[in-house]
């Protein structure tokens, strides 16, 4: 009898053996906080704490709003990491905001008077609750009404992002008007926001909402991200738990960052202090890719790498048909120089110097071949020279795919359970598993001959009995080419040309 109760299609990443396709598209989810005030109806579209769908800047704004200050919108930094860097857009992403206007704001209300000319008032904010503005005239003694007397417009600007007034009819006058209004204060959100909790009436917030994704939307999590708040130990340490069986399934990989500056105000900018800070505080999950430094994009935005890396993974995982067997390391990204925090004398460093970085398992970014490119293929708990170190955890690809193919067998074969398990299902799964591997093989996922099997030793009669039937896969992830190297030989036999011959 199996030693838990087990009901469902379920997948397992074993042990690694080191001896001489319905696939799961690419899901980025990130968690952070968003300025969903700037959406009329906010508190109504179920923004907070859950899981949204954004397919283009247009939607985010849409949906959650936008906003530059990354500081205090860090999930803005994921939008235009994916869908504002100058090119091509990818996605969808998935975003969990936990700012919640009603809780995180300035307290008393904004009020300013504003100047109505010609038929229209103006003034730029990013920190405005919409929902919450009142017009009134100058005195305060007349409040007008929204529809009747004005409308009220929401302009993304390219240099400030403005609330336009406009009258209707002829009950304001040009002249000053008085506006109060609810302002968003991303500063007060902390990490336990972010971490968040799921309550026993069934309510999720912060990172516990992950389970909401597949729960509401029905795809499965397979690369989770905070940036802006996952260098915190606790936060970093939710997300590696959190992305581990979500809905006591889905496995998905964590893509963090060390800080810069450390909550303690100590600076995290050199290579040395990165080091330290990385085994002090133990980011080192096989689970999960850590990055550092920051980097900067042409616009003078700041970015974590990780909101990068994902975004490059989505892009080649596309490629690819949603198979995650290629590196984003040594791919291109829209930045312009490394970053270390406002006080920090660091110039950066180069490919070779970088490599201290990678030899502890961290990501970075470099310049390199005239672009700026992500640098680092391995997860944060590889370790150079390491003889403990289980090879799965090596390349972030090789986790990656063994998440993949678990995902997959659990998608595909989720519609069968409590169906009849007939010999005809068995043989169906092995011979489709198998197809499915071979088929990684043929576009390089895989190398070898992976195989799946139905063992006996491993289906005892009684867990057969009791319903609980297991299937067993080896198999290679493709590594990188994660250097090459030619030796070239001086040899003096070239000297022989210049007595005769043809040579």
């Amino acid at each position: 009898m199996a030693e838990t109760y087990l009901h469902g299609a379920y997948g397992h990443i074993d042990a690694s053996i080191v001896k001489k396709t319905v696939t799961s598209e690419t899901v980025p989810v990130y968690i952070g906080t968003a300025p969903v005030g700037l959406v009329r109806g906010y508190a109504d579209k179920d923004v907070v704490d859950n899981p949204v769908k954004i397919t283009s800047l247009a939607d985010a704004k849409a949906k959650v709003g936008y906003s530059q200050d990354f500081a205090n919108y860090t999930l803005c930094e994921a939008i235009a990491a994916h869908f504002d860097n100058g090119g091509d857009g990818v996605g969808p992403i998935y975003v969990i905001n936990v700012l919640d206007p009603a809780q995180h704001k300035k307290s008393p209300e904004t009020e300013k008077t504003i100047a109505m000319a010609k038929g229209r008032a103006s003034f730029t904010s990013d920190t405005i609750v919409l929902d919450t503005l009142k017009v009134k005239d100058e005195g305060g003694s007349t409040t007008y009404n929204e529809g009747t007397d004005y409308t009220v417009d929401y302009l993304y600007n390219a240099t400030a992002q403005t609330v336009v007034i406009s009258k209707v009819g002829e009950t304001i006058k040009d002249g000053n008007i008085k506006v109060t209004y609810t302002e968003m204060d991303g500063s007060t959100v902390d990490s336990a926001d972010v971490i968040g909790m799921a309550s026993e009436t069934g309510e999720y917030s912060g990172i516990a909402a992950l389970r909401l994704v597949y729960q509401n939307l029905f795809v499965v999590p397979n690369l989770i991200a905070a940036p802006g708040w996952s260098q915190d130990k606790d936060v970093y340490a939710a997300l590696v738990s959190a992305a581990q069986k979500i809905n006591g399934h889905w496995d998905a990989m964590v893509v963090a960052d060390l800080p810069v500056v450390d909550s303690a105000k100590q600076a995290v900018d050199t290579i040395v202090k990165a080091l330290d800070w990385k085994a002090k505080n133990g980011f080192d999950s096989e689970r999960s890719i850590v990055c550092w430094p920051m980097a900067v994009d042409k616009s003078d935005r700041r970015f974590h790498l990780s909101s990068l890396v994902v975004a490059a993974s989505q892009q080649i995982d596309q490629e690819h048909k949603g198979v995650p067997f290629e590196s984003c390391s040594n791919k291109a990204v829209p930045v312009v120089k490394q970053f270390f925090g406002d006080n920090s004398k660091n110039r950066g460093f180069d490919q070779q110097t970088a490599n201290q970085l990678n030899e502890h398992g961290i990501t970075t970014v470099v310049g390199w071949a005239g672009e700026w490119v992500l640098w680092g293929s391995h997860t944060a708990a590889y370790a150079f020279g390491d003889p403990t170190m289980d090879a799965r955890a090596i390349f972030a690809t090789s986790m990656r795919m063994l998440m993949h193919i678990t995902n997959g067998f659990q998608a595909e074969w989720s519609p069968e359970i409590d169906g009849p398990m007939t010999r005809a299902l068995k043989d169906r799964i092995v011979n489709r598993e198998q197809e499915k591997l071979d088929a990684y093989v043929t576009v390089g996922a895989l190398i070898g001959k992976p195989k799946i099997y139905f063992e006996e030793a491993e289906n005892p009669v009684s867990n057969l009995m009791n319903g609980d039937f297991r299937w067993d896969m080896q198999v290679t992830p493709t590594p990188p080419l994660k250097s090459a190297t030619a030796y070239v030989s001086y040899t003096d036999e070239g000297f022989s040309a210049y007595f005769g011959g043809d040579n």
